[in-house]
């Protein structure tokens, strides 16, 4: 796979699923850490870089797309708000082409970046699965891809100290307690050290679960039952928010000690609202399922904290090195290989069903 320029923090934008459409813009996120950037810094595409078409559609405006695409978005998204039926969490997999030309039916340049972009994928990978958009589809889609691979239970999940993490951590940094539940948490009194330790024994045991599946259909089956459980599901995401703050302490804190760290922690510490891990749970990590999603930079910390490469086909970067990134930049060769599709870097979907064999 070519290896590029690491995606620039401006061109970072959050990932507000739940307030934006996905085929919106993202706008850049500008930072301290954008001249750490140019100095170092790499991510892996894939294929040869593609001189021809280059997509400016995080940079487009609406007035470059159809008003009545613009108005179909704004159809759907009040549907949405007012339906009472529940909406799925990972909805059933589709033609990757046939979804391609639903959701995008226009002749924008931004529209025709987005085919180009799918026509791509659809070399690779047969389906698509769309992800609910509320703020957790980035830790939602590498999850579900995670937990439906047909693997043995990772050894991280193992570890029998993993349950009593939240103790440990919180008793020695009591700025935690300023840890902010998901929503489907309200109401409850529960102490945050069972509440986190709880979740973590859940994540264990149901991936377990999936582990000992021994059929692929059965493994996806019993995925799929488990995201459709709201209850279990946001449980899952607090475990696995509550590991990318561990792996931030344990990055900055060898930061301070002046040992080597990975390069993008350079950059999550060098941004203004995340200068040290208590700023990165106030201003970051707490946002996640409320008011925002995972920012770019962030999606390495994801990587680190449940140890999987996640490979994401950018489709808004069609005709860039940034087409297809990785996350982390060099992983370890045992870590396993999740593959997400990103619209505009806010909306994460699924790609399934793999049409030729493929490789890091």
């Amino acid at each position: 796979m070519h290896r590029g320029t690491m995606p620039q923090p401006g061109a970072w934008p959050g990932s507000s699923c739940a307030e934006k459409p996905a085929r919106e813009a993202g706008a850049a996120s500008p930072g301290p850490a954008r001249a750490a950037a140019r100095e170092g810094g790499k991510a892996a595409t894939g294929g040869q870089p593609r001189a021809a078409v280059r997509c400016p559609a995080e940079q487009e405006e609406d007035m470059y797309r159809a008003a009545d695409e613009i108005e179909k978005e704004k159809e759907l998204l009040t549907h949405e708000r007012e339906s009472s039926e529940p909406r799925l969490s990972v909805a059933p997999e589709v033609d990757i082409l046939d979804y391609c030309k639903k959701e995008w039916r226009g002749n924008t340049q931004k529209a025709t970046c987005m085919k180009k972009g799918y026509e791509e994928v659809s070399q690779k990978f047969t389906s698509i699965r769309r992800v609910r958009g509320d703020n957790y589809c980035a830790l939602r889609a590498t999850l579900f891809q995670a937990m439906s691979r047909p693997a043995a239970l990772p050894a991280w999940l193992q570890d029998p100290e993993l349950t009593l993490l939240p103790e440990k951590l919180i008793s020695k940094h009591g700025w935690i307690k300023q840890w902010k539940l998901g929503l489907n948490f309200e109401g409850k009194s529960e102490d945050l050290v069972d509440t986190i330790a709880e979740s973590l024994a859940l994540l264990r045991r149901k991936w377990a679960g999936l582990a000992e599946l021994r059929t692929a259909e059965a493994r996806q089956m019993a995925c799929d039952d488990l995201f459709a459980n709201e209850d279990e599901e946001y449980s899952l995401y607090e475990a696995v928010k509550f590991l990318m703050l561990s792996r931030a302490i344990e990055l900055y804190d060898d930061k301070e000690k002046g040992k080597e760290v990975p390069f993008f922690s350079v950059l999550l510490f060098a941004r203004d609202t995340s200068s040290d891990p208590g700023q990165l749970l106030r201003n970051h990590l707490n946002q996640v399922g409320h008011t925002g999603g995972l920012e770019q930079v962030e999606m390495f910390l994801l990587a680190h904290a449940v140890r999987h490469t996640i490979r994401v086909y950018r489709l808004s970067k069609y005709g860039t090195e940034e087409f297809v990134t990785v996350y982390p930049t060099d992983p370890p060769r045992d870590w396993p290989v999740v593959t997400l599709i990103a619209e505009d870097d806010r909306h994460y979907n699924v790609p399934v069903r793999v049409c030729e064999e493929t490789s890091l």
